[in-house]
């Protein structure tokens, strides 16, 4: 989906929240309200769980219609610092795999790889008969690279 689809869906969503707030403080009941943001939304409408949910914070006196901060680890991004660093190890040593790039570089797997497939566009990292970086190599490179 593009970046403006995305855009566009979020403020459909932040506009069927204040509408729904609009309607607790109208004193409507949960059906009503949710009849109500049915017609107006049709198919673009927050699902019937999601209206619950806002509507019971609405009702217990919530006045944002943000979306709480989701727990965990938050999403990783490809700085360009990390993307120069990998390429610029690609090219001193090609048979370098992506746990060996990431033991190097200290990111992790997963980010080498997708770095890997989108910013380089290769797709097959290692062919067979030893293109595996060797441990002893690894440590090598490391201790170059931390120089």
């Amino acid at each position: 989906m593009a970046v403006s689809g995305q855009i566009l869906e979020t403020a459909c969503k932040m506009e069927q929240r204040v509408n729904l707030m609009f309607l607790v403080k109208l004193g409507k009941t949960f059906a009503k309200a949710y009849a109500m943001l049915k017609e107006v939304c049709g198919n673009e409408c927050l699902s019937l769980t999601q209206i619950f949910e806002w509507f019971k914070r609405f009702k217990e006196g919530c006045e944002t219609t943000e979306s709480d901060p989701r727990p965990g680890r938050p999403s990783t991004s490809k700085p360009v610092e990390n993307i120069e660093k990998i390429g610029e190890l690609i090219r001193e040593d090609r048979r370098l795999s992506i746990r060996g790039l990431a033991e190097i570089t200290g990111i992790d797997k997963e980010c080498v790889r997708k770095i890997f497939h989108e910013s380089f566009d290769i797709r097959k990292v290692c062919a067979k008969n030893g293109a595996k970086t060797p441990h002893s190599r690894v440590k090598e490179v490391k201790n170059e690279h931390l120089r």
